[in-house]
């Protein structure tokens, strides 16, 4: 039996703590803000037996119907993939050897895990850095010098720390398309020579609200490879920063809850906070989740503020000392304006983005929608938080097709009306079967039915004691009253385009099963959770605005000769190890693709492809991996492209501008520099076939 990889536990989650600090202001190390007393889905699975039946009959055959078979067998792989898969050093695919065999998209030589200061990608690939930190996009901003920074340059240049990647087509522009990008936060030690966190300047502090924010960018294609650059200066290049100003629409916008002293209305926020992960709309718009923003506020005085992460002391960028609206104690209202998920129209240069209220607010990682059968989109959104919960929003409008104006006005309308969900999840083995070790119960799955509950819908809350203004801007507290079920921080929430099925990347929960914590169960098996897993869900009866779904563990991340990882059944020996699944994304095949935050099995963070159906269901190879101390974010999975946001190169306790732990992508004496990056294949044909 192969050796267990090497953990790394030098902090919760894999991640320096430099980039807990600056990410989301030390979270892990921070009391768990949902401390409420909701029934655990522990305590709610020995009832579920009782149900077993019915529940199988309305929900559980769905997912068997919708997913097929889980293949337990299949064709033998060559030796060397195989080894590479597992950890090995192995070279896999040499020249004399045939292709790869996998899955269709996924017919690659895996990566093997590894520490290299480089995105590092299978053989016979190609990549360039499409673009970087700093890069000039706007007109009249200047080329970027690390030693001369100013807030108005950083303006009109590609932001910091990229995160979500969408790129949308441009009718007219033959091999042009439209990249939009999340800047997900700042991190002022890698960005200024001779900082101070103690006593950072003003400069320092609008550089760093002119790197936050979103990016739209204009990419031209090379004709005869796959890559792509910036086309600085194109009219629909776009910076919104801190500074600029949102719109606040649906049925929280004007309330008590939101305004201030400098928005008595309440429906005007000025900048977006900590975009993550996020989505893009069937009518051609990008969505955008604001999620660690409780890091930004300082001197938290309410429970309200406590149960979203807001501490009671000074914050770690200072930013209070600045502008009076990121303290609290002066703006107490303030914090409520952020946390929510953003609509941006990437074709308007013009238009003002749109914080929808209607979604609910807390940590946003993503928002992901899908159509009912009558055209009415659906959103799943996670809130990535130690015992937070899942959610979906129904719309109560229909899309309208075409892109006529007045098509295009109705559809920015979607988002605002319907009714706002969280989910309640039981599973189907009894309670001492579930143990928290991860070992499969009896039945040889983890799985079961769950539940939407409604919280509100338009003016009208569903929620005993709360009106419907505080469901959304308290959502949280919401999901508390009504015994939501308390997850391992639910990041990306992404549906499948060719199933419906209903992916969850759940990132990790290392105080899973502490005393005083809720306890394993069956959606979350293992205490002290270092690797996360990926829920599948599948509505009933494929209705997406339904109130009822089936669920079931479809993989269980870690080292495969782990006992306790499972990989929708495939054989563990054949599959490439993964830890904290983060973003995901699918290809045209079907596919679901998987990058990683805080890696702890001894290699660099990576992008990884798995097939969801078939006689190869769980068969989980590795694409490519990024620098050092770098997350892989994005990503966009194409025919012949693959793009990746590496964010926070470089970004390795003790590390700085004058002693840099990483080298990418300039080489040796240039600042590092978190920048997207395509991939594609040398010859020219479709990845992975």
């Amino acid at each position: 039996m192969r050796n267990l990889l090497p953990l790394i536990n030098s902090h919760p989650g894999g991640r320096s703590s430099l980039t807990c600090r600056f990410r989301c202001g030390d979270a892990c190390f921070q009391e768990i803000p949902n401390t409420s007393d909701n029934e655990y889905a522990g305590d709610i699975i020995a009832r579920a037996v009782s149900r077993r039946s019915m529940m199988r009959a309305a929900a559980v055959v769905t997912v068997a119907a919708a997913a097929g078979t889980a293949a337990l067998t299949g064709p033998n792989a060559p030796q060397a993939e195989a080894a590479a898969l597992a950890g090995h050093g192995h070279q896999p695919n040499p020249p004399h050897k045939p292709a790869p065999s996998g899955a269709r998209g996924l017919r690659f030589p895996p990566v093997a895990p590894n520490k290299n200061d480089k995105v590092t990608v299978p053989d016979g690939y190609s990549q360039n850095v499409v673009i970087r930190w700093g890069e000039p996009i706007l007109r009249g901003a200047p080329a970027f010098n690390p030693e001369k920074q100013t807030a108005k340059a950083q303006a009109g240049q590609f932001g910091y720390n990229n995160d979500f990647l969408s790129l949308l087509p441009l009718r007219g522009e033959r091999g042009r398309q439209v990249l939009v990008a999340n800047h997900e936060y700042t991190d002022e030690i890698l960005m200024f020579r001779g900082y101070d966190p103690a006593n950072p300047t003003r400069e320092q502090v609008e550089i760093a609200w002119a790197a936050h924010g979103l990016s739209v960018v204009v990419v031209q294609e090379e004709h005869r490879t796959g890559k792509l650059g910036a086309v600085s200066r194109h009219p629909l290049n776009r910076r919104l920063t801190v500074t600029s100003e949102f719109r606040v629409t649906g049925p929280a916008a004007g309330s008590d809850l939101l305004r201030t002293s400098a928005d008595r209305t309440g429906s005007r926020v000025l900048g977006t906070l900590n975009n993550c992960a996020g989505g893009t709309t069937p009518w051609g718009t990008t969505l955008h989740g604001e999620e660690n923003f409780n890091q930004y506020f300082a001197n938290g005085t309410t429970a309200e503020h406590k149960r979203y992460g807001i501490g009671t002391g000074a914050t770690e960028r200072k930013w209070e000392r600045f502008d009076r609206r990121f303290d609290l104690a002066k703006e107490p209202n303030e914090a409520n304006r952020f946390g929510w998920v953003v609509e941006l129209d990437p074709y308007d240069p013009d238009s003002t983005p749109r914080k929808r209220t209607a979604l609910g607010r807390f940590k946003h990682e993503a928002a992901e929608p899908r159509l009912t059968s009558d055209g009415r989109p659906v959103v799943y959104m996670g809130d990535d938080e130690r015992f937070d919960y899942l959610y979906k929003f129904v719309s109560s409008k229909q899309m309208k097709k075409g892109t006529s104006r007045a098509a295009r006005e109705h559809n920015l309308t979607l988002l605002d009306e319907g009714t706002l969900y969280v989910a309640k999840l039981t599973g189907d083995s009894p309670a001492a079967e579930i143990d928290g070790s991860g070992k499969l119960p009896n039945d040889g799955e983890f799985d079961g039915s769950g539940v939407w509950i409604p919280l509100a819908t338009g003016t009208i809350s569903h929620v005993p004691g709360m009106t419907a203004d505080e469901v959304y801007v308290y959502t949280r507290l919401a999901g508390d009253k009504v015994g939501a079920t308390k997850m391992d921080r639910p990041e990306d929430v992404e549906p499948s385009p060719r199933t419906g099925r209903v992916y969850v990347a759940l990132t990790n929960n290392s105080d899973r099963g502490k005393e005083g914590k809720a306890p394993a169960d069956e959606a979350n098996p293992r205490n002290a959770n270092k690797h996360g897993q990926i829920l599948e869900l599948a509505e009933n009866w494929d209705d997406p605005a339904g109130d009822g779904f089936a669920w079931r563990l479809f993989l269980v991340a870690g080292d495969p000769n782990d006992p306790s990882t499972y990989f929708a059944g495939f054989p563990k020996e054949r599959v490439s190890p993964i830890s904290c699944p983060d973003n995901v994304a699918f290809d045209d095949h079907g596919n679901l693709w998987i990058s990683t935050d805080g890696n702890q099995l001894g290699s660099h963070d990576g992008l990884f492809g798995v097939a969801t159906h078939g006689d190869r269901r769980g068969e989980l190879k590795q694409f490519l991996t990024v620098p050092t101390g770098a997350e892989t974010c994005g990503p966009v999975i194409q025919d012949r492209r693959v793009l990746v946001a590496v964010q926070h190169p470089g970004e390795v306790d003790g590390a700085s501008v004058e002693k840099p732990a990483s080298t990418w992508p300039d080489g040796p004496g240039k600042i590092v520099r978190p920048s997207v990056v395509a991939v594609w294949r040398k010859d020219g044909r479709d990845i992975g076939v």
